[in-house]
């Protein structure tokens, strides 16, 4: 397994449990994405995470990977995941609820050490 994928399992399951998080069941992936470092897919329903690293990175893009602040990051987002399932309900568009959802894990992420 690679040494990235380790940490960043390590890095989110220490931000899982800080968080108080640990009713979640979750999967981790390995795979090439398309369009960024990581990400998270969540079943709020079911309590059921499925988080992704990127396995691909285009060379442009190497430079700037940081697993332990990815881990973060898709950590953060697990944390907000009920309000952001929760807005889809409201009368916002689904462009508005991600995009504040992300500026908040965006502070969060300076915030949390």
């Amino acid at each position: 397994m690679d040494k990235d994928f380790e940490l960043f399992q390590q890095e989110f399951k220490k931000w899982q449990k800080w968080f108080g998080l640990t009713g979640y069941k979750v999967y981790f992936k390995y795979e090439t994405i398309v369009s960024s470092f990581a990400d998270i897919k969540i079943n709020q329903g079911d309590m059921v995470a499925t988080v992704r690293l990127n396995k691909k990175l285009p060379g442009k893009e190497k430079p700037f990977r940081d697993v332990k602040t990815s881990a973060k990051h898709e950590a953060i987002h697990l944390l907000v995941g009920r309000l952001e399932q929760d807005g889809r309900y409201r009368y916002c568009s689904e462009p508005e609820i991600y995009e504040a959802t992300e500026e908040l894990v965006h502070r969060l992420e300076s915030l949390i050490q």
